[in-house]
């Protein structure tokens, strides 16, 4: 169990994907996504292995959830800026969570 105090910490904003480039580098198959949280937050970079549902031309314009909080990463030559969420299936297919309908980039999940 984790306190509330703890959740709170715990930074969800609601994001549009501009961007999606393949990512060679990766051990696995994944895509290099830029997202636009606002105009507070700004745009942020993230892999995802997200490639066996979606395709790069149906991501852009998508809008997600992601954490933005966590310390950046790096991945081979790319640097993570924050984590996109998703519901993760017993074959390593991965649900992106999003709003039912679109909202303002940078809205906080809570």
């Amino acid at each position: 169990m984790i306190s509330w105090q703890d959740f709170e910490k715990v930074a969800m904003h609601v994001g549009t994907i501009l961007a999606v480039n393949d990512f060679p580098e990766a051990r696995n198959p994944a895509y290099q996504l830029q997202i636009d949280f606002g105009t507070t937050i700004g745009i942020k970079k993230t892999s995802a292995q997200i490639t066996k549902r979606y395709s790069k031309q149906e991501l852009i314009g998508r809008q997600v959830v992601a954490v933005i909080n966590f310390p950046k990463k790096q991945i081979g030559k790319f640097m993570s800026e924050c984590l996109i969420l998703g519901a993760v299936g017993d074959a390593g297919d991965v649900v992106l969570l999003a709003p039912d309908c679109k909202v303002e980039n940078g809205l906080r999940i809570s």
